[in-house]
């Protein structure tokens, strides 16, 4: 019973004392002041919003099947700023607020040369690719289905753009869309 190694032992110098310990591992501290932590948010007054797809999914329950609404949302304020957000929701509307919500979280903030981009970006996503170009003044904005609605709510007015992939789902190529963007380089 008297085993030296024994952890209850105060003098054995290898256990480590809980008395008078400070803070250094328990991961405490103080915050850093306000102002380097928290970063402005844009005001959402300034962002317009568009629905891009709205579909009734089911679940198949004991009972029968379960009706929900999916909506795919994207919002922007035409001056670099755009998100895309997805929703799901008992009712349409729920759905919809939802999708803002989610919107809100991922937005991302590109640099525009003008009303375009600044160079040529391709990205892929899932089983959509997408080619971006940039377009001299004047050109306007070529390019289909959910490639338009997210370039003309980031507030890109002349681009041409390709959906490369073979896929017609609007929420995937919304998203290579949002990839492509982000490798835009400033």
């Amino acid at each position: 019973m008297n085993n030296p190694s024994n952890s209850n032992n105060p003098s054995n110098p290898s256990t480590p004392s809980t008395l008078g310990t400070s803070n250094q591992n328990r991961g405490g501290g103080r915050r850093p002041p306000a102002r380097f932590s928290r970063r402005e948010k844009p005001k959402m007054d300034d962002f317009k919003e568009k629905v891009l797809d709205l579909r009734r999914v089911t679940r198949v329950v004991a009972g029968g099947k379960r009706f929900r609404f999916r909506t795919t949302l994207i919002i922007g304020d035409e001056k670099g700023t755009v998100g895309v957000g997805l929703g799901k929701g008992v009712d349409v509307q729920a759905s919809i607020e939802k999708a803002k919500i989610d919107a809100r979280k991922h937005l991302i903030k590109i640099k525009l040369k003008g009303r375009t981009i600044i160079h040529e970006v391709q990205a892929k996503f899932s089983a959509a690719h997408v080619k971006i170009k940039p377009a001299d003044e004047g050109h306007g904005l070529k390019a289909g289905g959910a490639v338009r609605v997210v370039l003309s709510l980031a507030g890109v007015k002349d681009a041409t753009s390709k959906c490369l992939g073979r896929t017609p789902n609007k929420l995937t190529n919304a998203m290579a869309t949002i990839e492509a963007l982000k490798q835009l380089r400033g």
